[in-house]
């Protein structure tokens, strides 16, 4: 089944939705109560995303925000909503019914917003070839639909492409704890499920870092479904353009507070916990993003850290056997690569199999931001504590 007949079979099914008003996809989440004093019924009821996205409550007035694949503009219209009159949206989708149906009420969404105009434009494309001007977009939202391309490479290198330096993309996704079969993958009517196109979790952040986005990192996460064993995620992630230009060209130093004791970093640097690191501006706005900055100290002067130091912070397993349960650790981000108090190694994207112990402390407030936590047991295990060494899972 090449590219074009699952964008085809994409495309009918979502049509055909629009018609029938059939459900797909994820399962909503939206405020119905309050988008029905702007938005009008019909529009609500094709809403197939998983809910009003994140990355809106960031959004400042007067930014340009991009939502690929606004379908009947549920998004768009709450965009519209916050980036104000004199902010601009625009809606990208495929399905002529789906365009049809947001340009239609537009009007009326700007009218019950008090605006003289509507600031949301509408225009039919594909994700892998936006009709959008490079470096146009503050924020990117996307909500349940990149899986649905079959050429998602394209899809990131079109979003940094159209995003302004300094920019950002906060969208909401299904992705697997593991590469999908073949069955799966060519499976045409999983594809109009959010299953089939799914990428894990390792390759979906990859595409990302190679189209040149930084601080990818996870928001939040929801179990969807599991298929012949492989676990589906409805996840919401974030992610960064840098700017070109720093403030200061000067290098400053960089202290790890923990609760890792090692990381490395998405330029490739490592750091240990206490230890200063000399690094560049450049490095310095890449610490500076979420989840970075939580995990480090920056200084014009280097500043080491002992265990005696409020700032030094650490989760350490607790000395006693430990059971095997079935659960499964991926590290989603911002990190390359992480170490624990245990001697674990975590790789970004990468299932990693722990104990009862381990699961403690992956769950613990310091590191629970930075993991995702499944249990692949098909049943309760039956066995016996054991006494672990050190980095026994």
């Amino acid at each position: 089944m090449d590219d074009q007949t699952i964008t085809k079979a994409v495309n009918d099914r979502y049509a055909r939705a629009v018609t029938l008003g059939e459900q797909l996809c994820c399962p909503t989440g939206y405020n119905y109560e309050e988008l029905r004093r702007f938005i009008p019924e019909p529009v609500l009821k094709v809403s197939y995303g998983c809910g009003t996205p994140v990355g809106l409550t960031s959004v400042q007035p007067g930014e340009t925000v991009l939502d690929i694949g606004s379908g009947g503009g549920i998004d768009c219209f709450e965009a519209s909503r916050l980036v104000g009159p004199h902010g601009r949206v625009i809606g990208l989708d495929m399905t002529d019914e789906m365009l049809a149906l947001a340009r239609a009420h537009a009007p009326t969404v700007a009218a019950n917003l008090g605006y003289a105009a509507s600031n949301v434009d509408f225009r039919k494309g594909q994700a892998e070839a936006m009709p959008v001007d490079d470096a146009s977009v503050d924020l990117i939202i996307s909500n349940c639909v990149i899986n649905l391309s079959p050429q998602k490479s394209k899809v990131f290198h079109e979003m940094y492409r159209v995003t302004r330096p300094g920019g950002r993309f906060t969208i909401s996704d299904i992705v697997a704890d593991q590469p999908l079969p073949n069955y799966l993958r060519y499976d045409t009517e999983k594809w109009g499920d959010c299953l089939a196109g799914a990428l894990s979790v390792h390759d979906y952040w990859k595409g990302l870092r190679e189209a040149g986005f930084l601080g990818i990192h996870l928001v939040s996460a929801l179990p969807w479904r599991v298929i012949d064993g492989i676990h589906f995620f409805s996840v919401t992630l974030a992610g960064y353009k840098l700017p070109h230009d720093t403030a200061s060209s000067a290098s400053c130093f960089a202290t790890l507070t923990g609760p890792f004791p090692q990381v490395t970093d998405e330029f490739g640097q490592t750091y240990t916990r206490g230890i200063p690191e000399r690094i560049s501006a450049r490095t310095a706005t890449l610490l500076n993003l979420s989840r970075y900055r939580e995990t480090f100290i920056l200084s014009e002067a280097p500043i080491r850290l002992t265990t005696l130091d409020p700032r030094w912070k650490a989760v350490l397993p607790e000395e006693r056997p430990c059971v095997w349960e079935g659960h499964f650790a991926v590290l989603t981000g911002p990190f390359l690569d992480v170490h624990d108090d245990d001697t674990h190694v975590y790789h970004s994207g990468l299932p990693v199999e722990i104990c009862s112990k381990t699961l403690k402390v992956l769950t613990s407030a310091l590191y629970q931001p930075y993991f995702l936590i499944m249990n692949r047991a098909s049943q309760t295990p039956s066995s016996d504590s054991v006494i672990c060494e050190p980095g026994c899972c």
